[in-house]
């Protein structure tokens, strides 16, 4: 299936589906615990994880899908690219840090 912007241009899907399934792995790692240490219990330790997913694939599918366009990438500098990259990498492990710092505290 390829996934189509909202000019009806084609888009790569990798981007998305790679944001898609790190927004997964984040939510469904962290999520569950983050809920039982709040003192929720039952299908709420997976319902809002779940619910956070939904929003992640969502704000996902809007950036990367249908407000994406390709025709820009040929216009921004390979060396800006990369430096836009490597900033959310460092964002992206400072998340991940700080999701962790509460539960040592416990």
């Amino acid at each position: 299936m390829r996934l189509r912007n909202r000019e009806g241009t084609p888009v790569d899907a990798v981007p998305f589906l790679v944001v898609t399934a790190m927004a997964g792995l984040v939510a469904f790692s962290f999520g569950p615990i983050y809920c039982i240490a709040v003192g929720l219990e039952g299908p709420a330790v997976i319902g809002v994880p779940a619910l956070a997913f939904g929003g992640a694939v969502a704000v996902a599918y809007r950036r990367l899908v249908h407000a994406a366009r390709p025709d820009l990438r040929a216009e921004i500098p390979t060396a800006q690219r990369i430096r836009g990259l490597f900033y959310a990498a460092l964002v992206g492990a400072a998340l991940l840090v700080a999701l962790s710092l509460p539960l040592l505290v416990q």
